[in-house]
Order: C-alpha cells, then structure tokens, then sequence
C-alpha cells in the first residue's frame, strides 16, 4: 500500500490532500511546522519544516510519495523554492515520488501564452510567490531523470477564500488554464484533494505538470 507524506499537511491545499488520502484507507504522514488544528484519526501528525535537512530526511523515510503543499509566503518567502531543489535531490537518491502543488500563475491563458502571472489582472501582492513556485517547476524540469516527479496547478479560484463544496467530479489539463463555458476557473479544496490522491494511487503523470478544475 502506497505510504505518503504531505509537507504542509495543516494548510489548506495539503489538509485536503491528507483527508482524501486517508479516507482510502492510504498510511498517510502530515507534516508541518505548527500543530494541526483538525487532525484525523488514523492519520501520523509530526513536527517539521521542509528546510530542515533532518525533517526532510524524516519525511522521506518509509515514503512511496512526498507531496509538498508549502506556499513561499511570509516568513518562507524565499525559501521554498532552494528547500524543493534540495528534497529532490534528496528523494531521487532515496528512490521516493515527489509532487509539489504550485500556483495557477505559471499556467498559460493560452496557448502560446502569456502566463496568467503576466496578465494585467494578476495582484501585484502575489507576483513573487507565484514567480518562486514558477521557479520550482523549472527545477523539477531540469532535474535529473531518475527522479519522479509531478507538479499541479489548481485552479485560478482556489484557496480558504473560494472553498466550495465537494461535486465528485474534476477536469484535468496540462499548460493552459482551465474554464468553464462562463470563463471561469474553479475547483474546491475537497475536489482538489480527490485529484491529487488519484494521481497518488493511480500515477499518470511523470515529469511533467497538469492542473485541475471544474
């Protein structure tokens, strides 16, 4: 049965993440720098950040997958992206899958471009987050190729803010941003969730990124 570990497991993206790994039955890890303020029976919740050496090497230890769910925010401004380089370096040589749930702000509005980042409506205050998860996802591209690596982009509208509720049901893409028929790119944190234990148990995508929504 397929172990799995969520760096960032009390956020939002990476909570949802545990939960639906864990209502399949998955032995699942949360690890984050603070106490979870909901926990689930069943699941292991341990102290750690993922720029520490030791709390990676934790985190990787009896691993099938690592996912990390850390936002470059704050404090951590800065130090995500250098964190990542040295987890995959670190799950290559350990022989675990690494996902890593980015921004919409690298997707394309099309093809061709430009990136969602460099549109005009894009808030200025998120710009270097959005950039440092951009820089994230052209590290894992120049990795090397033993690591196993996938990279996800939620939907535009997607976060605490823009919760939603459980529909049972996602799209998936690759470089362009998902909308529905009215222009919009939405997908639930539950939904969300359910998506990337997919792609968990059921792996599809390998070196590469793809992005969900309704």
């Amino acid at each position: 049965m397929t172990q799995v570990t969520v760096i960032g497991g009390s956020g939002y993206a990476g909570s949802h993440i545990v939960e639906a790994a864990a209502v399949r039955g998955l032995p699942v890890t949360s690890v984050s720098r603070g106490e979870a303020a909901q926990q689930i029976a069943g699941v292991r919740y341990v102290r750690g950040s993922i720029t520490e050496a030791a709390d990676r090497a934790a985190a990787l230890q009896g691993a099938d997958v690592v996912v990390v769910a850390v936002s470059p925010r704050g404090e951590m401004a800065g130090e995500v992206r250098p964190a990542i380089a040295a987890l995959a370096r670190e799950a290559e040589a350990a022989g675990v899958r690494l996902g890593v749930i980015g921004g919409a702000g690298s997707l394309l509005v099309a093809d061709g471009g430009p990136k969602v980042m460099d549109t005009p409506e894009f808030p200025d205050e998120i710009k270097p987050e959005a950039a440092e998860m951009g820089g994230v996802l052209d590290d894992l591209r120049a990795a090397p190729e033993p690591l196993d690596w996938f990279y996800v982009s939620p939907a535009g509208s997607f976060g605490a803010w823009a919760a939603g509720e459980f529909r049972g049901e996602y799209r998936v893409g690759g470089e362009v941003l998902l909308t529905d028929a009215e222009g919009n790119s939405e997908i639930s944190g539950a939904d969300f969730g359910v998506a990337i234990a997919d792609e968990i148990e059921h792996p599809r995508h390998h070196r590469t990124r793809f992005t969900v929504a309704y």
